[in-house]
């Protein structure tokens, strides 16, 4: 039996204890409740990306996105322009068939009983061939008048006794930056399918080489994207060098503009007009630029408050946006505006289901907050459950969460700057990042110029043959 007496407590201590447990037992409470609510997250409720959803997928998933039933049947629609693979009329090879015995006597038949006939063609890929060497030859000329010697000089762009082609460059650049080949890979096919065998320094020079000589086109896509009346702002991490840097996006319909920074709020500079984003708080530190949430963000956060938080309110305010929505969408197919009695319906709506939304919020337990050693809450801001948050943002953002209504070359949602970062991130996945941060500038140059030329129609292995002078003369900003 031990001899230490039991430890005597007085009634002030015990009280504390009982406090400072019941303290930490509200908090592990509330952590419990934020881990169950973020199982529950998914791609289609929130801003994760579907690749983590993993590979059980649930069995009702195809009908949880946030796409609702157009009617339409699946495939083409009508008025679709096909592009169905048709004959060519001038064939590069001819291969007659005739048939060499009678059918009906079992007679020899000759060529010269051949009559109509019908044809089927076969479109393939030519055999590898030699490449097409051009020698350039710089002559000295001796002047018979005073006997000086004059040489003429090389073209510029033929710098070394043998060098590849611009094309050759362009399509290596093409299948490395947009194609997102790895440098290996891209040597192999570059050797099966061309014939060209390249070494991955060659392949490192034409790229820098490309980057170099295209600088300037993509320092004039800021310029436009920055000034132009909307555009789509986003942003995504990247491994450079090792250290997580940041990719930065800007663009529109019809431009792209990728820059690497070390620091994720660093803001493009000389931006005016409209900025549509996903509320990322420092783009609210841009001056002289008005703003537009992205809906769709706010939809997959409404989506996770039904699904999970099962607050009656969020699925109103999910319909009403789905609504305005679809009542922008009619009035920019048929060239009109929104009748300002609609929108200030639609305001008003939005309002009382903001005031719903924050009397049930108010009405609920406090959340506990963190504790001290000594079981005494922190200072600071009380926490606030999630759609507490939201409610307070459609409070304070209304105006720029229903931009889209007031102005309509305002998209409804931020999807343009999400799909210009979305290739990013299969960049990165295959090759995992960037040695330094010259490759991933060259990148972000030579990817600029790509998904422009996509957006202007323009021939992709043309344009990376072209200078930039004459690309930033083609250039259609709006």
């Amino acid at each position: 039996m031990s001899d230490e007496s039991p430890i005597e407590l007085t009634r002030e201590e015990l009280v504390a204890l009982v406090r400072a447990q019941a303290a930490e037992i509200a908090a592990l409470k509330a952590r419990l409740a934020e881990l169950e609510r973020r199982l529950g997250l998914n791609s289609s409720n929130s801003s994760k990306p579907p690749s983590s959803d993993g590979l059980k997928k649930k069995p009702a998933r195809r009908t949880s996105s946030l796409r609702e039933r157009s009617g339409k049947k699946p495939g083409a629609q009508p008025g679709h322009k096909g592009e169905t693979l048709r004959q060519a009329a001038n064939p590069d090879e001819i291969v007659d068939h005739r048939p060499e015995i009678c059918s009906g006597c079992g007679g020899a038949l000759g060529p010269e009983t051949a009559g109509d006939y019908t044809a089927r063609q076969v479109f393939d890929l030519p055999e590898p061939k030699p490449l097409i060497v051009t020698e350039h030859r710089a002559y000295s000329c001796r002047c018979a008048a005073c006997g000086a010697t004059t040489r003429q000089a090389f073209p510029e762009e033929v710098k070394a006794p043998v060098q590849y082609g611009p094309r050759i460059a362009a399509c290596v650049v093409y299948l490395q930056t947009y194609q997102l080949l790895p440098e290996d890979r891209l040597v192999e096919l570059m050797a099966a399918i061309l014939g060209v065998k390249l070494c991955a320094g060659t392949i490192g020079n034409m790229s820098r080489a490309c980057a170099a000589r295209l600088r300037d086109f993509a320092t004039k896509l800021r310029e436009c994207v920055a000034a132009a009346p909307v555009k789509h702002m986003d942003e995504t991490g990247f491994r450079i060098g090792g250290k997580l840097q940041w990719l930065h996006i800007a663009s529109t319909a019809l431009m792209t503009f990728y820059r690497a920074c070390a620091q994720r709020g660093d803001m493009l500079a000389g931006v005016v007009g409209i900025v549509v984003h996903d509320h990322w708080k420092p783009y609210y530190t841009m001056e002289g630029v008005l703003h537009a949430l992205c809906n769709t963000h706010h939809l997959r956060e409404l989506k996770a408050l039904i699904e999970i938080e099962k607050e009656e309110w969020a699925s109103r305010m999910q319909r009403l946006l789905r609504r305005a929505c679809h009542a922008a969408n009619v009035a920019n197919a048929r060239g009109l505006v929104l009748e300002p009695a609609l929108i200030a319906l639609i305001e008003r709506r939005w309002d009382a289901i903001v005031a719903e939304g924050l009397a049930f919020h108010e009405a609920q337990p406090p959340l506990a907050g963190a504790v001290n050693k000594n079981g005494e809450q922190r200072r600071g801001r009380k926490p606030r459950r999630t759609g507490h948050n939201l409610l307070l943002r459609f409070q304070t953002r209304k105006a720029d969460a229903l931009r889209f209504l007031h102005d309509l070359a305002v998209p409804f949602s931020n999807n343009q700057g999400e799909r210009d970062a979305r290739m990013m991130k299969a960049k990165q996945k295959i090759s995992g990042g960037f040695r330094s941060i010259g490759g991933a500038e060259d990148f972000a140059t030579l990817r600029s110029v790509i998904s422009t030329a996509k957006k202007q129609g323009w021939d992709l292995i043309e344009t990376l043959t072209r200078p930039a002078a004459e690309l930033v003369a083609s250039l259609r900003v709006a």
